[in-house]
Protein backbone atom coordinates (compact mmCIF):
# COMPACT_ATOMS: atom_id res chain seq x y z
CA UNK A 1 0.00 0.00 0.00
CA UNK A 2 2.14 2.18 0.94
CA UNK A 3 4.38 2.11 -2.59
CA UNK A 4 1.28 2.73 -4.36
CA UNK A 5 0.77 5.70 -2.56
CA UNK A 6 4.64 7.19 -2.48
CA UNK A 7 4.34 6.57 -6.16
CA UNK A 8 1.98 9.56 -5.62
CA UNK A 9 4.80 12.28 -4.19
CA UNK A 10 6.97 11.99 -7.19
CA UNK A 11 7.59 15.99 -7.65
CA UNK A 12 7.28 17.08 -4.38
CA UNK A 13 10.04 14.72 -2.77
CA UNK A 14 12.36 17.28 -2.53
CA UNK A 15 9.96 19.40 0.14
CA UNK A 16 9.35 16.33 1.81
CA UNK A 17 12.85 15.71 2.68
CA UNK A 18 13.37 19.40 3.45
CA UNK A 19 10.47 19.62 5.70
CA UNK A 20 11.98 16.93 7.80
CA UNK A 21 15.09 18.74 8.12
CA UNK A 22 14.31 22.15 8.87
CA UNK A 23 11.83 20.20 11.70
CA UNK A 24 15.33 18.38 13.30
CA UNK A 25 17.10 21.88 13.39
CA UNK A 26 14.62 23.70 15.09
CA UNK A 27 13.40 20.82 17.22
CA UNK A 28 17.69 20.84 18.41
CA UNK A 29 17.44 24.73 19.18
CA UNK A 30 14.25 24.42 21.16
CA UNK A 31 15.62 22.11 23.72
CA UNK A 32 19.24 23.93 24.12
CA UNK A 33 16.97 26.97 25.34
CA UNK A 34 16.02 25.15 28.53
CA UNK A 35 19.86 23.84 29.05
CA UNK A 36 21.18 27.27 28.48
CA UNK A 37 18.18 28.85 31.18
CA UNK A 38 19.81 27.13 33.89
CA UNK A 39 22.81 28.79 33.55
CA UNK A 40 21.48 32.21 33.85
CA UNK A 41 19.67 31.59 36.91
CA UNK A 42 22.97 29.60 38.70
CA UNK A 43 25.34 31.49 37.23
CA UNK A 44 23.80 34.77 36.43
CA UNK A 45 21.17 35.89 38.46
CA UNK A 46 21.56 34.07 41.87
CA UNK A 47 25.77 35.12 41.38
CA UNK A 48 24.34 38.66 40.06
CA UNK A 49 26.74 38.87 36.77
CA UNK A 50 24.61 41.24 34.75
CA UNK A 51 27.26 40.62 31.70
CA UNK A 52 27.04 37.04 31.94
CA UNK A 53 23.20 37.14 31.80
CA UNK A 54 23.20 39.80 28.76
CA UNK A 55 25.68 37.68 26.62
CA UNK A 56 23.70 34.48 26.83
CA UNK A 57 20.53 35.99 26.71
CA UNK A 58 21.74 37.36 23.29
CA UNK A 59 23.27 34.01 22.17
CA UNK A 60 19.19 32.26 23.52
CA UNK A 61 17.91 35.03 21.05
CA UNK A 62 19.67 33.71 18.68
CA UNK A 63 18.88 30.26 18.78
CA UNK A 64 15.05 31.36 19.38
CA UNK A 65 15.13 33.14 16.39
CA UNK A 66 16.69 29.63 14.17
CA UNK A 67 14.09 28.15 15.49
CA UNK A 68 11.62 30.61 14.57
CA UNK A 69 13.13 30.45 11.01
CA UNK A 70 13.07 26.73 10.84
CA UNK A 71 10.17 26.56 12.30
CA UNK A 72 8.31 28.66 9.24
CA UNK A 73 10.19 26.83 6.36
CA UNK A 74 9.30 23.59 8.09
CA UNK A 75 5.41 24.43 7.89
CA UNK A 76 5.80 25.89 4.44
CA UNK A 77 7.71 22.43 2.83
CA UNK A 78 5.32 20.31 4.81
CA UNK A 79 2.67 22.34 3.59
CA UNK A 80 3.85 22.15 0.00
CA UNK A 81 4.50 18.31 0.18
CA UNK A 82 1.24 17.29 1.57
CA UNK A 83 -1.27 19.48 -1.08
CA UNK A 84 1.18 18.11 -3.93
CA UNK A 85 1.03 15.01 -2.71
CA UNK A 86 -2.60 15.20 -2.51
CA UNK A 87 -2.90 16.70 -5.75
CA UNK A 88 -1.34 13.92 -7.19
CA UNK A 89 -3.36 11.27 -5.82
CA UNK A 90 -6.29 13.05 -7.36
CA UNK A 91 -4.98 13.23 -10.40
CA UNK A 92 -3.56 9.68 -10.51
CA UNK A 93 -7.05 8.06 -9.40
CA UNK A 94 -9.02 9.97 -11.94
CA UNK A 95 -6.84 8.94 -14.92
CA UNK A 96 -7.43 5.40 -13.31
CA UNK A 97 -10.70 6.06 -13.35
CA UNK A 98 -10.46 7.01 -16.78
CA UNK A 99 -9.42 3.66 -18.25
CA UNK A 100 -11.83 1.64 -16.16
CA UNK A 101 -14.51 -0.32 -18.08
CA UNK A 102 -18.03 0.04 -17.28
CA UNK A 103 -17.32 -3.30 -15.53
CA UNK A 104 -15.00 -1.53 -13.33
CA UNK A 105 -16.93 1.20 -12.87
CA UNK A 106 -19.62 -1.32 -12.06
CA UNK A 107 -17.65 -2.06 -8.90
CA UNK A 108 -17.34 1.09 -6.87
CA UNK A 109 -20.36 3.24 -6.70
CA UNK A 110 -20.49 6.71 -8.48
CA UNK A 111 -20.73 8.31 -4.73
CA UNK A 112 -18.02 5.86 -3.47
CA UNK A 113 -15.40 7.64 -6.07
CA UNK A 114 -16.23 10.76 -5.40
CA UNK A 115 -15.90 10.20 -1.65
CA UNK A 116 -12.79 8.68 -2.18
CA UNK A 117 -11.81 11.66 -4.63
CA UNK A 118 -12.79 14.15 -1.96
CA UNK A 119 -13.02 13.35 1.32
CA UNK A 120 -10.31 10.06 1.32
CA UNK A 121 -7.72 12.34 -0.51
CA UNK A 122 -8.40 15.19 2.35
CA UNK A 123 -7.77 13.01 5.15
CA UNK A 124 -4.65 11.45 3.77
CA UNK A 125 -3.23 15.13 2.98
CA UNK A 126 -3.54 15.73 6.66
CA UNK A 127 -2.20 12.62 7.65
CA UNK A 128 0.98 13.10 5.34
CA UNK A 129 1.63 16.55 6.30
CA UNK A 130 1.54 15.59 10.42
CA UNK A 131 3.99 12.65 9.45
CA UNK A 132 6.50 14.69 7.45
CA UNK A 133 6.37 17.04 10.79
CA UNK A 134 4.91 16.05 13.40
CA UNK A 135 5.73 12.34 13.33
CA UNK A 136 9.81 13.49 12.57
CA UNK A 137 9.37 16.50 15.16
CA UNK A 138 7.97 14.68 18.46
CA UNK A 139 10.05 11.23 18.20
CA UNK A 140 13.07 14.04 18.02
CA UNK A 141 11.54 16.06 20.77
CA UNK A 142 11.64 13.03 22.68
CA UNK A 143 14.89 11.80 22.32
CA UNK A 144 16.63 15.28 22.86
CA UNK A 145 14.48 16.38 25.83
CA UNK A 146 15.15 12.97 27.80
CA UNK A 147 19.13 12.98 26.84
CA UNK A 148 19.43 16.92 28.17
CA UNK A 149 16.97 16.29 31.41
CA UNK A 150 19.28 12.60 32.00
CA UNK A 151 22.65 15.04 31.60
CA UNK A 152 21.09 17.34 34.26
CA UNK A 153 20.56 14.60 36.58
CA UNK A 154 19.61 11.25 36.41
CA UNK A 155 18.22 10.45 39.02
CA UNK A 156 15.37 12.92 38.89
CA UNK A 157 15.16 11.75 35.42
CA UNK A 158 13.86 8.27 36.39
CA UNK A 159 10.47 9.87 36.79
CA UNK A 160 10.29 10.22 33.28
CA UNK A 161 10.86 6.41 32.44
CA UNK A 162 8.26 5.43 34.43
CA UNK A 163 5.54 7.54 32.58
CA UNK A 164 6.50 7.50 29.29
CA UNK A 165 5.50 3.55 28.95
CA UNK A 166 2.42 4.39 31.06
CA UNK A 167 1.49 7.25 29.17
CA UNK A 168 2.50 5.84 25.56
CA UNK A 169 0.22 2.49 26.19
CA UNK A 170 -2.84 4.73 27.92
CA UNK A 171 -2.80 6.84 24.50
CA UNK A 172 -1.95 4.06 22.02
CA UNK A 173 -5.16 2.21 23.38
CA UNK A 174 -7.13 5.28 23.23
CA UNK A 175 -5.87 5.33 19.55
CA UNK A 176 -6.90 1.77 18.53
CA UNK A 177 -10.54 1.82 20.27
CA UNK A 178 -11.26 5.10 17.85
CA UNK A 179 -10.55 3.76 14.95
CA UNK A 180 -13.16 1.34 13.94
CA UNK A 181 -15.52 4.28 14.76
CA UNK A 182 -13.53 6.23 11.57
CA UNK A 183 -14.05 3.42 9.97
CA UNK A 184 -17.30 3.29 9.94
CA UNK A 185 -17.37 7.10 9.53
CA UNK A 186 -15.64 7.02 6.10
CA UNK A 187 -17.95 4.07 5.01
CA UNK A 188 -21.01 6.10 5.82
CA UNK A 189 -19.94 9.21 3.83
CA UNK A 190 -20.28 6.81 0.92
CA UNK A 191 -23.99 6.80 1.38
CA UNK A 192 -24.08 10.17 1.83
CA UNK A 193 -22.83 11.49 -1.11
CA UNK A 194 -24.97 8.89 -2.90
CA UNK A 195 -28.10 10.43 -1.14
CA UNK A 196 -27.28 14.06 -2.36
CA UNK A 197 -26.15 13.07 -5.62
CA UNK A 198 -29.53 10.98 -6.47
CA UNK A 199 -31.21 14.18 -5.16
CA UNK A 200 -29.44 16.47 -6.63
CA UNK A 201 -29.44 14.67 -9.85
CA UNK A 202 -32.80 13.88 -9.48
CA UNK A 203 -34.51 17.04 -8.01
CA UNK A 204 -37.15 17.70 -10.55
CA UNK A 205 -38.80 14.06 -9.73
CA UNK A 206 -38.25 14.61 -6.26
CA UNK A 207 -40.24 18.02 -6.82
CA UNK A 208 -42.99 16.22 -9.06
CA UNK A 209 -43.42 13.68 -6.41
CA UNK A 210 -43.31 15.75 -3.58
CA UNK A 211 -40.68 13.57 -1.96
CA UNK A 212 -38.53 16.73 -0.39
CA UNK A 213 -39.50 15.50 3.38
CA UNK A 214 -39.04 12.49 2.37
CA UNK A 215 -34.95 13.36 0.60
CA UNK A 216 -35.24 15.61 4.12
CA UNK A 217 -35.19 12.59 6.38
CA UNK A 218 -33.39 10.04 4.68
CA UNK A 219 -30.40 12.63 4.45
CA UNK A 220 -31.42 13.61 7.96
CA UNK A 221 -31.23 9.58 9.23
CA UNK A 222 -27.56 9.37 6.97
CA UNK A 223 -26.31 12.77 8.58
CA UNK A 224 -27.03 11.45 12.16
CA UNK A 225 -25.28 8.09 11.70
CA UNK A 226 -22.10 9.70 11.20
CA UNK A 227 -22.65 12.78 13.86
CA UNK A 228 -22.96 9.16 16.25
CA UNK A 229 -20.32 7.24 14.64
CA UNK A 230 -17.78 10.42 14.89
CA UNK A 231 -19.28 11.45 18.28
CA UNK A 232 -18.23 8.10 19.62
CA UNK A 233 -14.66 8.11 18.09
CA UNK A 234 -14.00 11.72 19.36
CA UNK A 235 -15.48 10.70 23.15
CA UNK A 236 -12.69 8.79 22.98
CA UNK A 237 -10.03 10.74 21.55
CA UNK A 238 -11.62 13.34 23.79
CA UNK A 239 -9.40 11.52 26.53
CA UNK A 240 -6.05 11.88 25.67
CA UNK A 241 -6.23 15.94 27.10
CA UNK A 242 -7.04 14.81 30.79
CA UNK A 243 -4.59 11.80 30.98
CA UNK A 244 -2.07 14.07 28.82
CA UNK A 245 -2.76 16.99 31.58
CA UNK A 246 -3.17 14.41 34.88
CA UNK A 247 0.62 12.74 33.58
CA UNK A 248 2.04 16.38 33.11
CA UNK A 249 1.17 17.61 36.50
CA UNK A 250 2.35 13.97 38.42
CA UNK A 251 5.47 14.72 36.66
CA UNK A 252 5.89 17.96 37.55
CA UNK A 253 5.09 17.41 41.44
CA UNK A 254 6.91 14.34 41.26
CA UNK A 255 10.24 16.12 39.45
CA UNK A 256 9.50 19.17 42.20
CA UNK A 257 9.62 16.86 45.21
CA UNK A 258 12.56 15.03 44.27
CA UNK A 259 14.60 17.90 43.11
CA UNK A 260 13.42 20.11 46.31
CA UNK A 261 15.52 17.11 48.39
CA UNK A 262 18.14 17.28 45.89
CA UNK A 263 18.35 21.04 46.39
CA UNK A 264 18.67 20.92 50.27
CA UNK A 265 21.34 18.35 50.03
CA UNK A 266 23.54 20.50 47.27
CA UNK A 267 23.19 17.86 45.11
CA UNK A 268 21.28 19.86 42.14
CA UNK A 269 20.71 23.93 41.92
CA UNK A 270 17.32 25.88 41.29
CA UNK A 271 18.09 26.54 37.53
CA UNK A 272 18.46 23.08 36.61
CA UNK A 273 15.07 22.05 38.15
CA UNK A 274 13.79 24.84 35.96
CA UNK A 275 14.91 22.88 33.06
CA UNK A 276 13.91 19.78 34.53
CA UNK A 277 10.30 20.97 34.69
CA UNK A 278 10.78 22.68 31.01
CA UNK A 279 12.06 19.04 29.73
CA UNK A 280 8.90 17.51 31.53
CA UNK A 281 6.17 19.27 29.22
CA UNK A 282 8.65 18.68 26.13
CA UNK A 283 8.78 15.24 26.74
CA UNK A 284 5.18 14.49 27.70
CA UNK A 285 3.29 16.66 24.91
CA UNK A 286 5.95 14.81 22.36
CA UNK A 287 3.53 11.59 23.57
CA UNK A 288 0.51 13.65 23.19
CA UNK A 289 1.05 14.78 19.68
CA UNK A 290 2.75 11.12 18.69
CA UNK A 291 -0.68 9.57 19.97
CA UNK A 292 -2.88 12.24 18.05
CA UNK A 293 -0.62 11.87 15.06
CA UNK A 294 -1.09 8.30 15.68
CA UNK A 295 -5.14 8.40 15.68
CA UNK A 296 -4.96 10.45 12.36
CA UNK A 297 -2.79 8.38 10.56
CA UNK A 298 -5.42 4.71 11.69
CA UNK A 299 -8.07 7.35 10.41
CA UNK A 300 -6.26 8.21 7.32
CA UNK A 301 -5.39 4.54 6.77
CA UNK A 302 -9.15 3.67 6.00
CA UNK A 303 -8.95 6.30 3.22
CA UNK A 304 -5.45 5.43 1.97
CA UNK A 305 -6.67 1.50 1.20
CA UNK A 306 -9.74 2.99 -0.42
CA UNK A 307 -7.48 4.82 -2.53
CA UNK A 308 -5.33 2.34 -3.19
CA UNK A 309 -8.56 -0.22 -3.91
CA UNK A 310 -9.03 2.14 -6.87
CA UNK A 311 -5.35 2.79 -7.81
CA UNK A 312 -4.37 -1.08 -8.03
CA UNK A 313 -7.75 -1.64 -9.54
CA UNK A 314 -6.98 -3.14 -13.27
CA UNK A 315 -8.95 -2.55 -16.05
CA UNK A 316 -10.53 -5.45 -17.58
CA UNK A 317 -10.29 -4.33 -20.61
CA UNK A 318 -6.70 -3.38 -22.28
CA UNK A 319 -5.14 -3.76 -25.78
CA UNK A 320 -3.17 -6.88 -26.76
CA UNK A 321 0.15 -7.48 -27.98
CA UNK A 322 0.55 -5.49 -31.66
CA UNK A 323 -3.01 -4.14 -31.20
CA UNK A 324 -4.60 -3.10 -34.47
CA UNK A 325 -5.38 0.70 -35.46
CA UNK A 326 -6.94 0.43 -38.67
CA UNK A 327 -10.92 -0.44 -39.27
CA UNK A 328 -11.56 -1.53 -42.65
CA UNK A 329 -15.58 -1.27 -42.48
CA UNK A 330 -18.83 -0.99 -40.60
CA UNK A 331 -19.35 -4.73 -41.06
CA UNK A 332 -20.23 -6.97 -37.74
CA UNK A 333 -20.39 -10.11 -36.86
CA UNK A 334 -21.47 -11.37 -33.38
CA UNK A 335 -20.18 -15.49 -33.43
CA UNK A 336 -21.94 -17.99 -30.68
CA UNK A 337 -21.70 -15.22 -28.24
CA UNK A 338 -22.71 -15.50 -24.44
CA UNK A 339 -22.60 -12.49 -22.18
CA UNK A 340 -22.86 -11.72 -18.24
CA UNK A 341 -21.69 -8.57 -16.42
CA UNK A 342 -19.73 -10.58 -13.67
CA UNK A 343 -17.93 -12.18 -16.43
CA UNK A 344 -18.41 -15.91 -14.40
CA UNK A 345 -21.12 -17.68 -17.23
CA UNK A 346 -23.61 -17.18 -15.00
CA UNK A 347 -27.07 -15.04 -15.10
CA UNK A 348 -26.48 -14.44 -18.82
CA UNK A 349 -27.76 -11.20 -20.35
CA UNK A 350 -27.15 -12.42 -23.80
CA UNK A 351 -27.38 -16.25 -24.86
CA UNK A 352 -26.46 -17.87 -28.34
CA UNK A 353 -26.24 -14.76 -30.24
CA UNK A 354 -25.15 -15.47 -34.15
CA UNK A 355 -25.18 -12.07 -36.42
CA UNK A 356 -23.56 -10.64 -39.21
CA UNK A 357 -23.81 -7.00 -40.56
CA UNK A 358 -22.87 -6.26 -43.90
CA UNK A 359 -20.76 -2.30 -43.73
CA UNK A 360 -23.10 0.19 -44.75
CA UNK A 361 -26.63 -1.16 -43.87
CA UNK A 362 -29.22 0.02 -41.52
CA UNK A 363 -29.88 -1.99 -39.02
CA UNK A 364 -33.09 -2.22 -36.48
CA UNK A 365 -33.32 -3.61 -33.14
CA UNK A 366 -37.39 -4.14 -31.33
CA UNK A 367 -38.25 -5.93 -28.11
CA UNK A 368 -39.81 -5.98 -24.72
CA UNK A 369 -37.71 -4.06 -21.76
CA UNK A 370 -35.13 -6.42 -20.31
CA UNK A 371 -34.70 -8.36 -23.60
CA UNK A 372 -30.33 -7.08 -23.47
CA UNK A 373 -31.11 -4.64 -26.57
CA UNK A 374 -28.84 -2.57 -25.29
CA UNK A 375 -26.37 -5.34 -23.72
CA UNK A 376 -25.83 -6.62 -27.08
CA UNK A 377 -24.90 -3.18 -29.04
CA UNK A 378 -22.26 -2.37 -26.09
CA UNK A 379 -20.31 -5.31 -26.81
CA UNK A 380 -19.51 -3.73 -30.84
CA UNK A 381 -17.52 -0.51 -29.44
CA UNK A 382 -15.79 -3.25 -26.49
CA UNK A 383 -17.17 -1.59 -23.48
CA UNK A 384 -17.68 -5.20 -22.24
CA UNK A 385 -16.32 -8.19 -23.41
CA UNK A 386 -17.96 -11.11 -24.55
CA UNK A 387 -18.19 -14.34 -21.89
CA UNK A 388 -18.49 -16.79 -24.40
CA UNK A 389 -17.49 -16.48 -28.49
CA UNK A 390 -16.41 -13.27 -30.41
CA UNK A 391 -17.75 -9.88 -31.86
CA UNK A 392 -16.20 -8.73 -35.03
CA UNK A 393 -15.71 -5.33 -36.27
CA UNK A 394 -14.36 -5.45 -39.76
CA UNK A 395 -13.69 -8.73 -39.83
CA UNK A 396 -11.51 -8.72 -36.95
CA UNK A 397 -12.13 -9.43 -33.39
CA UNK A 398 -12.73 -6.58 -31.36
CA UNK A 399 -10.50 -7.42 -28.64
CA UNK A 400 -7.63 -7.19 -31.17
CA UNK A 401 -7.91 -3.59 -31.94
CA UNK A 402 -6.31 -0.60 -30.41
CA UNK A 403 -9.65 0.53 -27.98
CA UNK A 404 -9.19 4.08 -28.59
CA UNK A 405 -8.94 3.29 -32.84
CA UNK A 406 -12.43 0.79 -32.14
CA UNK A 407 -13.93 3.15 -30.24
CA UNK A 408 -13.15 6.06 -32.83
CA UNK A 409 -14.98 4.14 -35.59
CA UNK A 410 -18.13 3.07 -33.09
CA UNK A 411 -20.30 5.57 -32.27
CA UNK A 412 -22.86 4.94 -30.12
CA UNK A 413 -25.19 7.69 -28.36
CA UNK A 414 -26.41 5.94 -25.31
CA UNK A 415 -29.96 5.61 -23.59
CA UNK A 416 -28.92 8.51 -21.02
CA UNK A 417 -28.00 11.75 -23.16
CA UNK A 418 -25.45 13.68 -21.15
CA UNK A 419 -24.20 17.69 -22.47
CA UNK A 420 -21.59 19.16 -20.23
CA UNK A 421 -21.63 23.00 -18.81
CA UNK A 422 -20.26 25.13 -22.04
CA UNK A 423 -21.68 26.21 -25.44
CA UNK A 424 -23.34 23.71 -27.94
CA UNK A 425 -20.12 23.90 -30.17
CA UNK A 426 -18.07 22.60 -26.72
CA UNK A 427 -20.39 20.34 -26.84
CA UNK A 428 -20.53 18.99 -29.98
CA UNK A 429 -16.61 18.90 -30.63
CA UNK A 430 -16.94 16.26 -27.97
CA UNK A 431 -16.93 14.38 -31.04
CA UNK A 432 -13.93 16.35 -32.38
CA UNK A 433 -12.50 18.49 -31.18
CA UNK A 434 -10.77 20.11 -34.67
CA UNK A 435 -13.92 19.93 -36.00
CA UNK A 436 -15.14 22.96 -38.36
CA UNK A 437 -17.84 25.10 -38.25
CA UNK A 438 -19.00 23.86 -40.58
CA UNK A 439 -18.94 20.43 -40.30
CA UNK A 440 -20.84 20.74 -36.97
CA UNK A 441 -23.60 22.84 -38.87
CA UNK A 442 -24.08 19.84 -41.07
CA UNK A 443 -23.88 17.33 -37.87
CA UNK A 444 -26.50 19.04 -36.65
CA UNK A 445 -28.21 19.40 -40.27
CA UNK A 446 -28.47 15.12 -40.15
CA UNK A 447 -29.53 15.26 -36.62
CA UNK A 448 -32.35 17.93 -37.58
CA UNK A 449 -30.44 20.15 -34.14
CA UNK A 450 -30.08 22.94 -36.90
CA UNK A 451 -33.91 23.65 -36.88
CA UNK A 452 -34.12 24.47 -33.06
CA UNK A 453 -30.09 26.09 -32.70
CA UNK A 454 -30.80 29.02 -35.05
CA UNK A 455 -33.60 29.79 -32.76
CA UNK A 456 -31.52 30.76 -29.93
CA UNK A 457 -30.31 34.17 -29.78
CA UNK A 458 -26.42 33.01 -29.33
CA UNK A 459 -26.98 30.31 -32.04
CA UNK A 460 -24.32 27.58 -31.44
CA UNK A 461 -22.49 29.77 -28.94
CA UNK A 462 -25.58 29.25 -26.81
CA UNK A 463 -24.61 27.76 -23.04
CA UNK A 464 -25.55 24.60 -22.10
CA UNK A 465 -26.14 24.32 -18.85
CA UNK A 466 -24.85 21.50 -16.53
CA UNK A 467 -26.23 18.07 -17.24
CA UNK A 468 -28.64 20.02 -20.47
CA UNK A 469 -30.65 21.34 -18.04
CA UNK A 470 -32.19 24.48 -20.64
CA UNK A 471 -32.63 22.24 -23.02
CA UNK A 472 -35.65 19.80 -23.57
CA UNK A 473 -35.49 16.22 -23.82
CA UNK A 474 -35.74 15.84 -27.32
CA UNK A 475 -33.35 18.74 -28.06
CA UNK A 476 -30.61 17.16 -25.90
CA UNK A 477 -30.66 13.99 -27.80
CA UNK A 478 -30.40 15.62 -31.42
CA UNK A 479 -27.19 17.37 -29.86
CA UNK A 480 -25.70 14.28 -28.74
CA UNK A 481 -26.67 12.84 -32.31
CA UNK A 482 -25.17 15.53 -33.70
CA UNK A 483 -21.93 14.43 -31.52
CA UNK A 484 -22.10 11.24 -32.61
CA UNK A 485 -21.84 11.95 -36.16
CA UNK A 486 -19.25 14.63 -35.94
CA UNK A 487 -16.29 11.56 -35.26
CA UNK A 488 -17.37 10.53 -38.86
CA UNK A 489 -17.47 7.14 -37.79
CA UNK A 490 -17.60 3.59 -39.39
CA UNK A 491 -20.21 2.49 -37.23
CA UNK A 492 -23.21 4.72 -35.59
CA UNK A 493 -25.27 3.03 -32.80
CA UNK A 494 -28.67 5.12 -31.31
CA UNK A 495 -29.52 3.44 -28.34
CA UNK A 496 -33.61 4.59 -27.96
CA UNK A 497 -31.83 7.55 -29.18
CA UNK A 498 -35.02 9.52 -30.86
CA UNK A 499 -37.85 8.27 -28.38
CA UNK A 500 -38.15 12.27 -27.17
CA UNK A 501 -38.43 13.64 -31.11
CA UNK A 502 -41.58 13.29 -32.48
CA UNK A 503 -41.94 11.03 -35.61
CA UNK A 504 -41.70 13.74 -38.03
CA UNK A 505 -38.25 14.61 -36.88
CA UNK A 506 -37.49 11.21 -36.56
CA UNK A 507 -38.19 10.34 -40.22
CA UNK A 508 -36.27 13.49 -41.53
CA UNK A 509 -33.03 12.56 -39.37
CA UNK A 510 -33.59 8.67 -40.80
CA UNK A 511 -33.91 10.23 -44.47
CA UNK A 512 -30.79 12.51 -43.89
CA UNK A 513 -28.40 9.48 -42.91
CA UNK A 514 -29.47 6.99 -45.72
CA UNK A 515 -28.70 10.26 -47.52
CA UNK A 516 -25.80 11.90 -46.02
CA UNK A 517 -23.94 8.64 -44.68
CA UNK A 518 -24.81 5.60 -46.49
CA UNK A 519 -21.31 4.00 -46.06
CA UNK A 520 -21.90 3.89 -42.40
CA UNK A 521 -23.31 1.29 -40.43
CA UNK A 522 -26.70 2.23 -38.62
CA UNK A 523 -28.15 0.52 -35.44
CA UNK A 524 -31.10 2.07 -34.24
CA UNK A 525 -32.70 0.65 -31.01
CA UNK A 526 -36.19 1.75 -30.85
CA UNK A 527 -39.71 0.87 -29.53
CA UNK A 528 -41.28 2.21 -32.10
CA UNK A 529 -41.93 0.25 -35.07
CA UNK A 530 -41.85 3.57 -37.44
CA UNK A 531 -38.38 3.96 -36.16
CA UNK A 532 -37.41 0.69 -37.83
CA UNK A 533 -39.32 -0.06 -40.34
CA UNK A 534 -37.28 1.03 -43.60
CA UNK A 535 -34.44 -0.29 -41.99
CA UNK A 536 -32.54 -3.12 -44.11
CA UNK A 537 -32.51 -5.67 -41.25
CA UNK A 538 -34.29 -5.47 -38.00
CA UNK A 539 -33.59 -8.08 -35.28
CA UNK A 540 -35.99 -8.73 -32.53
CA UNK A 541 -35.30 -9.56 -29.57
CA UNK A 542 -36.70 -11.69 -26.88
CA UNK A 543 -35.38 -12.70 -23.53
CA UNK A 544 -31.29 -12.09 -24.37
CA UNK A 545 -31.53 -13.93 -27.48
CA UNK A 546 -32.38 -13.07 -30.92
CA UNK A 547 -36.02 -14.14 -31.98
CA UNK A 548 -36.09 -13.50 -35.36
CA UNK A 549 -34.33 -11.30 -38.02
CA UNK A 550 -35.67 -9.95 -41.44
CA UNK A 551 -37.57 -6.89 -43.19
CA UNK A 552 -40.80 -5.27 -41.56
CA UNK A 553 -42.77 -6.88 -44.36
CA UNK A 554 -41.35 -10.15 -43.30
CA UNK A 555 -41.40 -9.80 -39.93
CA UNK A 556 -45.24 -8.18 -40.00
CA UNK A 557 -46.32 -11.44 -41.72
CA UNK A 558 -43.90 -14.10 -39.55
CA UNK A 559 -43.03 -13.04 -36.36
CA UNK A 560 -45.60 -13.02 -33.46
CA UNK A 561 -43.59 -10.41 -30.83
CA UNK A 562 -42.91 -7.91 -33.44
CA UNK A 563 -46.79 -7.97 -34.54
CA UNK A 564 -48.21 -7.72 -31.51
CA UNK A 565 -46.13 -4.74 -31.03
CA UNK A 566 -47.07 -2.89 -34.30
CA UNK A 567 -50.72 -4.22 -33.84
CA UNK A 568 -50.80 -2.07 -30.74
CA UNK A 569 -48.61 0.57 -31.67
CA UNK A 570 -50.90 1.05 -35.14
CA UNK A 571 -54.28 0.68 -32.95
CA UNK A 572 -53.51 2.90 -30.35
CA UNK A 573 -52.85 6.01 -32.76
CA UNK A 574 -56.01 5.18 -34.68
CA UNK A 575 -58.09 5.01 -31.10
Amino acid sequence: MLKTLFGSIREYKKDSLLAPFFVIIEVFMEVLIPFYMANIIDLGIEKGNLNYIVKLGVFLFGIALVSLICGVLAGKYAAGAAAGFAKNLRKDMFHKIQDFSFSNIDKFSTASLVTRLTTDVTNVQIAYQMIVRMLIRSPIMLFFALVFAIKINLQVSIVFFIAIPVLGVLLFFIAIKAHPHFERVFNTYDKLNNVVQENVTGVRVVKAYVREDYEVEKFGGISKLIFKFFTKAEKIVALNTPIMQFTIYTCILAISYLAARLITFGAMTTGELTSMVVYASQILSSLMILSMVFVMVLMAQTSAERIVEVLNEESNLSNGENPKTTVKDGSIDFENVDFSYGGDGDNLPLRDINLHIDSGKTVGIIGSTGSSKTSLVQLIPRLYDVTKGSVKVGGVDVREYDIETLRNEVAMVLQKNTLFAGTIKDNLRWGNENATDEEIIRACRLSQADTFIEEFPDKYDTKIEQGGTNVSGGQKQRLCIARALLKNPKILILDDSTSAVDTKTDAFIRKSFREEIPGTTKIIIAQRISSVEDADMIIVMDNGMINQIGTHEELIKENEIYKDVYNSQVKGGKE
